[in-house]
């Protein structure tokens, strides 16, 4: 027997006799069986290795209007900048290619364009690392053409958030004013180019939604709250107001911006996060779209470029990952948490916290049927690679098994798995559909018969399983994605490539990370991945492995990687 770890309390122990490693996640211990081909070499001592393949991010999305204003611009390249997550994104909309700036380590919220059309001002939210220490929120100036960063102000000074940034616009734009989210709301302007602030005064008791100077005078400031707009004057050092009048709608509506295009074309952004393009004479065209609040479904096709996402706004969208639009959207009564494709690709199954689940049709996007296991959380939906069975993963701790006919479109309940003494989190089914795994909320590790719904207490009859697919994030080939001192929530999900080679896993952190498979030593390398800005709940590879798709949980976007 031999361990891992230093201290008293070793993290991973290795037992040659019952070939099995054993990890602890919060003092549970977690044992792993190993398969008999990789028992005889095996060490905790070997290095792993980084995987030769990378991620390179390829498309973004979705857009940032819920909560956001002025942030949606035109650029003279032809490219529309705004941001979602921690991602800047250029999209030039003739040619369909985006780049991206990825300075930022957490929440972008707001967004201004230097008079010379090149130099953008991004603010972000405060954050926190890893291991807890904050990341303080601030403004960054980059290029847009390199996408360099010019200069960083703030770091130290904001208190929570930059909710506005604006330059000044007829002395050359030397000028930037920016807007804290504390409770003051702070109004500080900078010479930015300088990194030094000028001047700050308490702004607003309440929220500060538009912060920008005066189009012919850089000593004229403009902030507007809910009710009221104020005129400050810059001079002699210090911030002057007097309060203008504002006639308030009753209702907002839909619109949070509005970006004029080449001749009459508009881009719109809305409150629903996506953004229109068209004209006042010919109508307009969704032409970025995303959900509007916190998304955990994630599955691809199993043989086309296609993915759907479902989350908390009761949206279900196809995607195709060649056109960077949705196929078809629908929406569904409850709010959604999980998906699954049948092996054809035709029907998918759709779990919601309500312990309802849907089947649809992927081409006529139809309700198949509706069907209900508990009053729970379905967590995780998962057809056999047979297309014989369907697993359903709740949050009242038990499997729901159902058999599948008639390609996806009837089932039938063939019983429950009853075992487990915490909520299902992931499942993962034998190649050969002869059984299935499951994790679940206190890191228990457990084995099922499908056509007898009895749970496999015989390791020998485990041991040596082909699985279809690696999404559960405790077992042999995955447990060296775990960091010290992992607490056993910081990886939500992980997913292996279709080749078998590369294990990605999204963490609690926002970053996504590229492993070498199988990722079964301590602490194993990987690559990481910034461009979320919250907890990231899905990570998928497509079914040619040329992508993988990541889901945010707070921040609302789809990354798309392309493998390298």
């Amino acid at each position: 027997m031999s361990s891992f770890g230093a201290g008293k309390t070793k993290e991973v122990i290795f037992s040659v006799e019952d070939g099995s490693v054993k990890m602890f996640l919060r003092g549970h211990p977690v044992p792993m069986l190993i398969p008999d081909e990789l028992a005889p070499t095996y060490s905790l001592d070997t290095h792993s290795e980084l995987p030769s393949c990378r991620l390179k991010l390829d498309w973004v999305y979705g857009y940032r209007g819920r909560d956001c204003r002025a942030n949606l611009y035109l650029l003279p390249t032809g490219e529309i900048v705004y941001f979602v997550a921690s991602v800047a994104v250029l999209y030039i909309v003739e040619e369909q290619g985006q780049r991206h700036y990825l300075g930022h380590n957490d929440d972008i919220k707001c967004l201004a364009i230097h008079p010379d059309m090149v130099t953008i001002a991004t603010g972000q939210v405060v954050g926190t690392t890893k291991e807890g220490k904050p990341l303080p929120p601030h403004v960054r100036i980059w290029d847009s053409v390199s996408l360099s960063t010019l200069h960083v102000l703030g770091l130290g000074v904001f208190d929570r958030a930059v909710c506005c940034v604006g330059f000044s616009k007829s002395n050359g734009g030397n000028l930037l004013c920016a807007v804290d989210e504390s409770n003051d709301h702070m109004l500080s302007v900078w010479d930015w180019a300088k990194e030094t602030k000028v001047v700050d005064v308490k702004c607003s008791n309440e929220a500060v939604l538009v912060a920008t100077f005066h189009p012919t005078d850089p000593t004229v400031l403009i902030t507007c709250r809910k009710t009221h707009i104020y005129f400050w004057t810059l001079e002699g050092g210090s911030l002057s107001k007097r309060q203008g009048l504002f006639e308030v709608p009753e209702d907002f509506g839909p619109v949070r911006t509005v970006a004029e295009g080449h001749g009459d074309t508009l881009y719109v952004g809305t409150t629903h996060n996506s953004i229109l393009q068209g004209s006042v004479h010919t109508g307009f065209l969704l032409l970025v779209q995303g959900h509007v609040e916190e998304l955990w479904g994630l599955a691809t096709h199993p043989s086309q470029a296609q993915f759907v996402t479902c989350g908390q706004d009761k949206l279900v969208h196809l995607w195709s990952s060649e056109s960077h639009q949705p196929l078809w959207s629908r929406i569904i009564e409850d709010p959604a948490r999980s998906a699954g494709f049948h092996p054809s690709g035709s029907v998918l199954a759709v779990g919601t916290v309500t312990g309802r689940w849907l089947l649809l049709d992927t081409e006529t996007h139809d309700l198949v049927a509706i069907h209900t296991d508990g009053n729970e959380q379905i967590s995780v939906v998962k057809l056999s690679p047979d297309g014989a069975y369907l697993a359903v993963g709740s949050h009242d701790n038990l499997v729901y098994v159902y058999t599948v006919d008639q390609g996806g479109r009837k089932v039938s309940r063939l019983g429950k798995c009853s075992g487990h003494s915490s909520f299902i989190t992931h499942l993962d089914w034998a190649q050969d559909s002869s059984c299935f795994v499951t994790n679940s909320g206190d890191y228990e590790i457990l084995y099922w018969d499908p056509a007898t719904c009895k749970q496999i207490t015989s390791a020998d009859a485990v041991r040596n399983v082909e699985w279809a697919t690696a999404t559960c994030v405790l077992g042999f080939g995955v447990f060296g994605i775990w960091s010290k001192g992992a607490d056993g929530t910081d990886n939500h999900t992980v997913a292996c490539s279709h080749d078998g080679k590369l294990l990605a896993s999204a963490d609690d952190f926002g970053k996504v990370h590229l492993f070498s498979y199988p990722c079964c030593q301590p602490r194993a390398l990987s690559h990481k991945y910034g461009g979320h800005s919250s907890h990231v709940t899905n990570v998928a590879f497509l079914w040619d492995d040329s992508m993988a798709l990541t889901t945010g949980g707070k921040d609302t976007s789809v990354l798309q990687w392309r493998v390298v």
